[in-house]
């Protein structure tokens, strides 16, 4: 019998806004047992500090590069880390010694999967050190090892979860699960395990409303309120040679750009965005064996009533329906850094983190780096 293990998810996403992390008792399989959740923020210094570790993450030539402000930066967000983990442990009166393991992403700054490079800011020992608990880190390095796109990790969790759907929903399959984040990305629960990343996500839109307005994101879809779907501007996106590759496939944060001339008034761009984001979703349907019966979304775009509207009516045309992670008993926010705690979980069990179909790994593998205490 698989031992139950508790693990802590820690997760900082491509929207750079902060850290997620999530509690659960798990075997790495099907039982999955969801705790205490909670998200720490960053704060604005510390996102302009990542912003323009991007830039220097350019010069990056192998993994371990760190030139520039990329140290400096990793040091603070594993510090960040670090506290985040010792305020979640206060919050929910938890001991250190009643977690077994914490799965650590850290924040992504490069990702070339075409090179075979991928890099994500965080030290997996000094964070170890700092909460005295053991970690698994660089969980994408081994896939890409193996011929993989290292991204996205999450499919086995979302397969995972798939099992353990509330009972009037059993019968749905198949199932795709949507995280939108700052790239999106679908893992489609059938017969088979298919996983890609979508297109852009959340990221066009904060870019935009940050360039032109000055502001992180457009906050429940407000600016977009004010516009219209500039239909020449999707299309634009959509006609993206990303969309024709075979899967599966990966994207980094800036294969798409916003637009660098006044296409359109600001909440028009902001429209037509959140509607590149909708149709990025379901043109990966064409890749799927059959259409899904159900489309559950997680992450922050779920909040976007504009996106979550297009989704809707797109998934009507195709005899199908979306729902909210949270509909369905899920945490539509933390659902990522659960699966970092539950591919922790995985990793010391030996189990494998990726697949053919999910990553394009040449045979299944585990991964992830053991940091003990």
């Amino acid at each position: 019998m698989p031992e139950i293990k508790t693990a802590i998810g820690l997760m900082s996403g491509t929207s750079m806004d902060g850290i997620d992390i999530a509690l659960l008792k798990t075997d790495g399989k099907e039982l999955i047992e969801r705790g205490p959740n909670g998200f720490y923020p960053y704060t604005p210094s510390t996102r302009k500090n990542i912003q323009k570790a991007l830039d220097d993450a350019l010069e990056v030539k192998k993994r371990g590069d760190r030139p520039g402000l990329l140290r400096s930066v990793e040091e603070e967000i594993t510090d960040l880390h670090a506290e985040a983990v010792r305020e979640f442990l206060r919050t929910n009166d938890l001991s250190r010694n009643e977690i077994d393991v914490v799965g650590f992403h850290g924040q992504t700054i490069l990702h070339k999967p075409e090179i075979g490079l991928t890099v994500q800011l965080g030290h997996g020992e000094k964070l170890a050190e700092n909460i005295n608990i053991p970690v698994v880190y660089d969980m994408r390095a081994n896939d890409m090892v193996h011929g993989g796109q290292g991204a996205p990790l999450v499919p086995v969790y979302h397969q995972a979860l798939a099992e353990n759907l509330p009972r009037e929903f059993v019968d749905e399959r198949p199932v795709v699960f949507v995280n939108i984040g700052g790239i999106s990305n679908v893992t489609y629960v059938g017969d088979e395990l298919i996983a890609f990343d979508a297109g852009p996500g959340n990221s066009l839109i904060d870019q935009w409303v940050q360039k032109t307005i000055g502001i992180s994101y457009d906050q429940g879809g407000m600016i977009a309120n004010e516009g219209e779907v500039d239909r020449l501007l999707v299309e634009k996106y959509l006609a993206d040679p990303f969309f024709d590759r075979s899967v599966p496939k990966s994207l980094d944060r800036n294969d798409f750009r916003i637009p660098d001339w006044e296409v359109a008034g600001i909440e028009t761009v902001a429209r037509s965005l959140a509607k590149v984001t909708a149709e990025a979703v379901f043109k990966s349907s064409e890749h799927f064996p059959e259409k899904p019966n159900l489309w559950i979304v997680c992450g922050g775009g779920r909040h976007n009533p504009h996106i979550m509207g297009d989704l809707e009516q797109l998934a009507e045309e195709q005899g199908g329906k979306v729902l909210s992670a949270d509909e369905l008993g899920f945490n539509g926010d933390s659902m990522e850094a659960e699966a970092w705690g539950y591919l922790a979980v995985r990793s010391l069990a030996g189990l494998p983190l990726t697949f053919p179909s999910t990553t394009g790994c040449r045979e299944p593998v585990t991964g992830g780096k053991l940091a003990e205490v």
